[in-house]
């Protein structure tokens, strides 16, 4: 184990390579699963690259790291985290303290585990992470959200080289990969694992399906929407697949004789959920939409209304590439998605033509390509 600090968390380890002789790669993503799971998703190509190679990953006790990178079987070192309040506040005027402890902390970590590389995916502790490797270790950057965030601004300064998502994403001289996702997802065989994922949720095997989602903790507006447009569905021999959220409820009265209406509070198995679906209806998310589109999904994106527009911006080249249609979070109302997302749920040749769109605006090597450019970052 770590050694443990005075006054902060120590670093919890999950299994590491034995008689390790490769590469040590340090990711920083912590947070949110939208900065965690491309983390995770490098780590575990780089492992399939190089067995020999040691990833740990950087966070802090608030992320959502503390929980899904030990479980994903790799190191975690915790480190204090650094907000970036977005006002004028007393906060302010701490953060250069906080923001020198927690490189100070940082950089213990990098020489304890003999890093080689630091590769951030934004948020909180990428911030400490850059500032932390800054002539000590090379860095490599790489951006999820159509719109870079201040870290990754930051972190592009300094690094190796840096990669995006999506072309203009504010960070010059960046080289647009996409996402990377699990291989669950990037090697998901929709068509194979039909039969079974409608099976897993008691769906319906041939009607056609909707799956309607709206992140961890669902979407009042989609929830309302779906709902209330239930029995239109039903009736139009439409199944549906909702995850509503684990603080939220759905009730709808069942058609007799039309295909289920399953409500659940959250999808577990979101592969079996993607195999399950003919079309999705969902917030888009940058991971989000990465997910959808490796999947091969044809979607209806209901941007969150919130933030910086980043959400429109992450739907919008697969909407251009003809794979999804976007409808905005206060124009998705029951009557809306009768009149569109029913007719679409129905017309298997459109849905066709979506599919072949949605895979060609993809991007299912991007877990493998930013490995081979980390690695070969490390092996300078």
């Amino acid at each position: 184990m770590s050694t443990q600090q005075p006054d902060y968390p120590a670093g919890r380890e999950g299994s590491s390579a034995p008689d390790q002789k490769g590469p040590t790669v340090v990711v920083a993503g912590g947070g949110t699963a939208g900065h965690i799971e491309p983390a995770m998703a490098l780590a575990d190509a780089v492992r399939r690259i190089r067995p020999d190679a040691r990833v740990v990953a950087l966070g802090t006790e608030r992320g959502l790291e503390t929980d899904i990178v030990p479980k994903r079987g790799y190191q975690l070192e915790l480190v204090p985290p650094v907000p970036m309040p977005r006002k004028a506040s007393p906060e302010l005027f701490r953060m250069p303290l906080k923001v020198r402890d927690s490189v100070r902390r940082t950089r213990e970590v990098l020489d304890r585990v003999g890093a080689d590389v630091v590769v951030g995916f934004g948020g909180y502790v990428s911030l400490s992470a850059y500032l932390g490797a800054r002539g000590r270790v090379p860095i490599v950057v790489h951006e999820a959200n159509a719109r870079a965030g201040l870290s990754n601004k930051i972190g592009a300064r300094l690094a190796e080289r840096v990669l995006a998502a999506v072309p203009d994403s504010g960070l010059p001289g960046a080289s647009t990969i996409g996402i990377p996702l699990r291989e669950s997802i990037t090697t998901l065989d929709r068509a194979a694992l039909r039969e079974r994922a409608r099976a897993h949720y008691g769906l319906d095997p041939r009607a056609p399906t909707v799956l309607v989602f709206g992140g961890s903790q669902g979407a009042q507006t989609l929830n309302t929407a779906f709902s209330g447009a239930a029995d239109a569905l039903g009736r139009a021999g439409i199944g549906v697949l909702h995850a509503h959220g684990p603080k939220n409820t759905v009730a709808v009265q069942e058609v007799a004789g039309a295909p289920p209406y399953v409500p659940v509070p959250y999808l577990e198995r979101m592969d079996l959920a993607y195999a399950a679906a003919d079309l999705v209806v969902c917030r888009s998310g940058a991971m989000t939409v990465a997910e959808v589109s490796a999947a091969g999904l044809p979607a209806v994106f209901v941007p969150l209304p919130h933030g910086n527009g980043e959400q429109a911006l992450n739907a919008q080249p697969v909407v251009s590439a003809g794979g999804a249609r976007m409808i905005t979070d206060e124009e998705l109302t029951p009557q809306r998605v009768i009149e569109e997302v029913l007719p679409l749920a129905g017309d298997p040749d459109m849905l066709a033509r979506m599919n072949r769109a949605t895979l060609e605006s993809g991007h299912r090597e991007a877990d493998r390509v930013l490995a081979k450019t980390v690695l070969e970052v490390a092996e300078q």
